[in-house]
């Protein structure tokens, strides 16, 4: 295998990390120093922690925090504001309604769209698909905070369609707003893994008379391939069945920062919500997500007052009337450092350089004869297989796996596998503008090697049966 690298993580077994963070939770009457402390962090967890500023990450959605949103972290914790009320920190109040207001006109949206800061993407898409349905009750005649689904004439008919390769927090928003999986309907997607339009209104057409379509999901960087969805049609023609439209783009929203890619988006100011995590592609901390709404008054659905705090009475910001946390972080602070200390076009250049990295290797792959690319790459994600002549068609699904779990248990790199249909594919996505194809290549070799080890030999064919 290459050793240009070193380890990304310390490659230990999940029995083997237990047993190495027991000294840290060895709670006893008396205290220990903080140096002492210090040092048992040192010796004991930071081994164990992946390392995302090195090379050798090309698996999930993480980066450390760049300077300026360092900065603005620093200052949020060391002065641990709850943001969600002014009586409670009118600064934090007002900076998160203020960074709101300005991060609708970055992304182009209407003079009437507002959002609020989120602990999560997966928390940003279940409260959309909550006031997707809410939109619904109000259609039917009723208030969905108070009646709950069970005022719907017939739950069971309720449907949300999205695409195959959505986020599963999808799955989970569905589960928690008491939907149940059985509303999700996939739609058909295009050969670049794309919702197709004229196939979606095809579906439509079918369900006229069985379901009622709530919320269409549209992807902007699907988490398997990274594909955006084409939200402008996919806009039309939920409302023209009376649907909410929510985009997910979580990943791929922040392309939307690059000027020349702003035509993948187009539509985008007419979708009913959106999802976006800063803390994927800016490199801002966690948590750091946040959910905008076409329509500002919209938030006023999700509005619950008391006695003591967000009074009905009162006329100052209270963030907290837009999403359910009644405590939660200063989290604008570190993305309005980051954005201020990098400047727009550095954020845009910063953004192209995954881009250019993940189409290199694409480019390469389809000249080699034993690697075979998924899908065209349109952000930071490649799939592809590997396929050498000594490995029967009918085993390259356990091939994958079998490279996949011999990377991640030699520690020196991080890649991540998915399945598309009935294929196991191996899966690289570039975070960090400083990964070059020099370093993906790397990877390449290292696939290659461990293809070399996997053993055939033993393995019983189909014509051996």
């Amino acid at each position: 295998m290459t050793s240009r690298i070193g380890r990304i993580y310390s490659g230990a077994s999940p029995d083997a990390v237990r047993r190495d963070l027991q000294p840290l939770l060895d709670f006893q009457a008396g205290g220990l120093p903080l140096a002492e402390v210090s040092r048992l962090i040192d010796a004991h967890l930071l081994p164990h922690l992946m390392q995302y500023d090195r090379a050798g990450f090309q698996s999930m959605y993480n980066r450390i925090p760049e300077a300026g949103a360092a900065l603005g972290a620093q200052v949020a914790l060391a002065h641990n504001q709850g943001v969600t009320n002014w009586q409670v920190s009118p600064g934090g109040a007002m900076l998160e309604e203020v960074c709101c207001e300005r991060l609708c006109h970055l992304f182009g949206l209407s003079g009437d769209a507002d959002a609020t800061f989120m602990y999560s993407g997966t928390y940003a898409n279940q409260e959309a698909l909550y006031l997707a349905l809410h939109k619904r009750a109000e259609l039917e005649g009723f208030n969905l905070g108070e009646r709950g689904i069970a005022g719907f004439r017939n739950p069971n008919r309720l449907a949300i369609l999205t695409s195959p390769d959505a986020h599963f927090s999808i799955d989970q928003s569905v589960r928690m707003l008491g939907l149940g999986e059985q509303s999700l309907i996939p739609a058909d997607v295009d050969a670049h893994r794309r919702i197709d339009p004229a196939a979606l209104r095809r579906t439509l057409d079918e369900l006229n008379t069985t379901r009622d379509v709530v919320c269409i999901i549209a992807t902007a960087g699907t988490t398997s391939t990274g594909s955006i969805d084409p939200i402008g049609p996919l806009v039309d023609i939920a409302h023209q069945h009376d649907a909410w439209l929510h985009v997910d783009g979580a990943y791929g929203l922040s392309f939307g920062l690059v000027p020349e890619l702003r035509p993948r988006f187009d539509g985008i100011a007419d979708a009913d919500s959106i999802t976006w995590d800063p803390h994927k592609q800016l490199g801002v901390p966690i948590p750091n997500s946040v959910l905008f709404l076409n329509r500002k008054e919209d938030f006023g659905r999700m509005a619950l007052h008391s006695d003591y705090f967000n009074r009905e009475s009162s006329s100052e910001p209270n963030p907290g009337l837009k999403s359910p946390p009644s405590t939660r972080p200063m989290s604008a602070l570190a993305l309005a450092t980051s954005l201020l200390h990098q400047g727009l076009d550095d954020v845009a250049d910063a953004l192209r350089s995954p881009l250019d990295a993940i189409t290199q290797l694409w480019e390469h792959l389809l000249d080699q004869d034993d690697f075979e690319p998924w899908h065209t790459p349109e952000t930071g994600v490649l799939c592809f297989q590997h396929q050498p002549d000594h490995v029967a068609d009918e085993d390259r699904n356990e091939l994958q796996t079998f490279i996949y779990e011999s990377i991640l248990r030699e520690g020196r790199r991080s890649i991540s596998i998915t399945r598309l249909e009935d294929a196991m594919v191996l899966r690289v996505l570039v975070m960090s503008s400083t990964t070059t194809l020099a370093d993906l290549l790397d990877t390449v070799a290292d696939i290659r090697a461990f293809g070399r080890s996997f053993p055939t030999e033993a393995r019983p064919r189909k014509d051996d049966t």
